[in-house]
């Protein structure tokens, strides 16, 4: 269907590349036809124009603020009846890489000595002893990480939780020159082949066979989320408010601060609500696009979706998320991914929202200054989930920024004998060969550098308030 939009230069590449993929044997009929649609129509340039004056603030219809929602049951039947409909996704592809680990980055040690994996696992075993509910865990791998991920479920195996796990698709990366796949030019190891984004979950879900089963199972609504979000948990005044309003989709949302001023945002657009994110939007547009005062939400990635809806939208192929190019170069040849995001999904369901949930429910663990925070005194671990310690009176998280010698885990805890008290703490910049001794506490706003050269040590039992530190004549 899409050749028929392209050009006959266009074309001719479609058809060249088609003879090419067939030859793939590493990946499975869907997953060819599924990247050839994708170039496709990334050729045919179908992008959709956004017309900023059309652009309209979404209405508390639309986005809906979180305590307007209605109390979920008191009766404990009633939410085992709600809780019986869900299933629990997270996005599971990604490698803890930026942060210095070579495995699934889900096997991070947060807190504890638990990973992000241990406190889901460890969050829906309280849900289903509490109610007596079978809620079933559904981890979305990548090629990159299946295999660690298969080794490191099995730990779980007498866990009351069902833990299934699935592969997104595994794309070729395409080689810019000549529009051919990497794979074919000798690259047939894992740097050839790409993940095209958390988009194609629901390409992924029907094609594994996991979608059907999950509904002959009577389950109706899927919470999808990233691994590495903290603050994701299943919240059942959310479950409770879709199925009371047959909702297909929901987005959660939260208030932008500085720190989010790239983050998607929900707009109304032509009567339906959709996804805009910075690469949509024109050049002279960017700056109020990330002002906090036209645009005050962004997309948190945790999504609530009916899975019927899914089945219905996938078979009818009416899925056509914006695509991302994201250019790479791998040894010197510089190839294209073509990628879709699962937020932008939004606009293809039925009577879809958007909910404005406080700012705890988005704690993601992206860096190891996520991570300073999230093991530090600022939180608790409660049942699995990690709960704000109360004795913090600012809503707001610190802002904390380590230079490159905190960037790696292994690095960033030898160089803390103990993670510090930091629930007074307002800011933390530190830079240089900087190394915190046991028991420190810091207050207020903080920066500490160590010059090239020198090797800083702050040391135990130290008290660090609205101080600046270049050396040790500071202390």
């Amino acid at each position: 269907m899409a050749a028929a939009t392209l050009s006959a230069p266009d074309a001719e590449k479609l058809s060249k590349l088609k003879a090419a993929v067939a030859g793939l044997h590493q990946i499975s009929d869907n997953e060819k036809n599924g990247f050839i649609n994708l170039v496709a129509r990334y050729l045919s340039g179908e992008a959709q124009h956004i017309e900023w004056s059309k652009i309209k603030t979404p209405t508390d219809e639309v986005v809906v603020p979180y305590d307007r929602l209605a109390p979920a049951p008191d009766d404990a039947s009633e939410t085992k009846k709600l809780l019986d409909k869900l299933v629990v996704l997270k996005l599971n592809g990604g490698l803890g890489t930026t942060m210095g680990c070579t495995g699934p980055k889900s096997v991070i040690e947060v807190r504890n000595g638990l990973t992000f994996l241990d406190l889901i696992v460890i969050q829906i075993e309280n849900l289903n002893n509490t109610y007596k509910c079978n809620v079933p865990l559904l981890l979305m791998n990548s090629f990159n990480t299946h295999d660690d991920t298969m080794k490191i479920v099995e730990k779980y195996s007498n866990s009351n939780v069902e833990i299934h796990t699935f592969n997104q698709s595994q794309y070729p990366r395409l080689v810019v020159d000549d529009f051919m796949p990497l794979p074919c030019k000798g690259h047939t190891g894992k740097d050839g082949w790409y993940p095209p984004g958390h988009g194609d979950i629901f390409l992924s879900l029907m094609n594994s066979g996991k979608l059907d089963a999950l509904l002959s199972q009577g389950k109706e609504y899927v919470f999808i989320a990233n691994s590495d979000n903290l603050g994701a948990v299943v919240d059942l005044k959310i479950l409770n408010h879709l199925v009371s309003n047959r909702n297909e989709y929901c987005m959660e949302v939260t208030p932008k601060t500085l720190a989010d001023v790239k983050g998607g945002t929900l707009i109304s657009y032509e009567g339906k609500v959709q996804l805009l994110e910075i690469a949509q939007v024109p050049d002279e547009h960017v700056s109020e696009f990330k002002s906090i005062e036209k645009f005050k939400i962004f997309n948190t990635n945790n999504l609530w979706v009916n899975l019927k809806a899914i089945k219905r939208l996938v078979e009818a192929e009416a899925l056509k998320m914006e695509i991302i190019p994201n250019p790479k170069e791998v040894d010197g040849v510089k190839v294209l991914q073509l990628e879709t995001a699962a937020g932008a999904a939004i606009r293809f369901f039925d009577n879809a929202i958007g909910i404005n949930v406080p700012r705890s429910r988005f704690l993601p663990v992206k860096a190891t200054s996520d991570l300073l925070l999230v093991q530090s005194d600022l939180y608790n671990l409660v049942d699995g989930f990690v709960v704000q310690n109360k004795a913090r009176v600012n809503p707001a998280n610190p802002s904390i920024e380590l230079g490159p010698e905190f960037k790696k885990v292994g690095n960033f805890l030898s160089r803390f004998k103990s993670i510090p008290s930091i629930i007074e703490l307002d800011s933390l910049k530190v830079s240089g060969d900087v190394w915190f001794g046991a028991g420190i506490t810091l207050k207020g706003k903080v920066t500490i550098s160590a010059k090239p050269g020198v090797k800083l040590e702050i040391p135990d039992g130290s008290v660090l308030e609205n101080k600046e530190i270049n050396g040790p004549k500071d202390l």
